[in-house]
């Protein structure tokens, strides 16, 4: 169980100790997910890339499993406006990015960024790293279980236009589902759930997370949403 001290320089740790039974199957696929099943953008074999790390942080609400997510800035230079999960680069007081690093700027960067207690967020897996081209950033994404829930909202308006939680059913049922078309002509799943259009990075680790978990449904991948949706 991570503790409020441990993003202050102590250790941190993963347990999968007292999880609720519906997380078995994440649990199962952060053990055998292979890189290549999770993203074709994996880290440059030259070690070249910024080390960060975001939290894909599941609790229980009214509708039982949800994920905590949140939006972007419309007035930042990248990535304006697009929901995402919390996190970041990781800083010198992480500490070793091959090691715990990861997991305390997850911490770090959800508590910055959302207002999250630490404290309340037990770590329990993380998938393999990931590549993102566009911005040169090797990405640790690592999963928590929102224990003790705290409340969260805008830190910083600058940075964050929203933050919110999304429930999985919502995320797996097919009316939701979409693929995306980036003007660069990749190709991605994207989901149109709480007035927003999860795409990109975030929407391609939920796709994998639902499909390496069991909890996928069939949907219609020649649906086809602009990432201008709502103009």
């Amino acid at each position: 169980m991570t503790r409020a001290s441990d993003t202050q320089g102590g250790p941190v740790t993963l347990s999968k100790e007292g999880l609720p039974g519906w997380l078995d199957p994440v649990v199962r696929a952060a053990e055998t997910i292979e890189p290549l099943q999770l993203s074709r953008f994996l880290p440059p074999a030259d070690g070249a890339g910024r080390q960060s790390a975001v939290l894909i942080l599941f609790g229980e609400g009214a509708r039982g499993p949800e994920l905590l997510l949140m939006e972007r800035a419309g007035s930042l230079r990248s990535h304006a406006g697009q929901p995402s999960f919390p996190g970041g680069a990781l800083d010198p007081e992480d500490g070793d990015p091959h090691g715990d690093g990861p997991l305390r700027a997850a911490l770090r960067e959800a508590e910055e960024e959302t207002g999250l207690d630490p404290a309340g967020v037990q770590l329990f897996g993380v998938l393999p790293k990931l590549y993102i081209p566009v911005s040169g950033f090797v990405v640790t994404p690592v999963l928590g279980w929102w224990r003790e829930p705290s409340p969260v909202g805008v830190v910083d308006p600058n940075e964050t236009a929203r933050v919110f939680t999304v429930p999985v059913a919502d995320l797996t049922d097919p009316a939701h589902r979409a693929t995306t078309v980036h003007p660069s002509g990749h190709r991605g799943p994207a989901f149109l759930v709480e007035s927003a259009l999860v795409w990109g990075f975030t929407a391609g680790v939920i796709d994998r997370l639902l499909h390496f978990a069991g909890w996928e449904r069939p949907w219609n991948r020649d649906r086809q949403v602009p990432l201008d949706w709502r103009s």
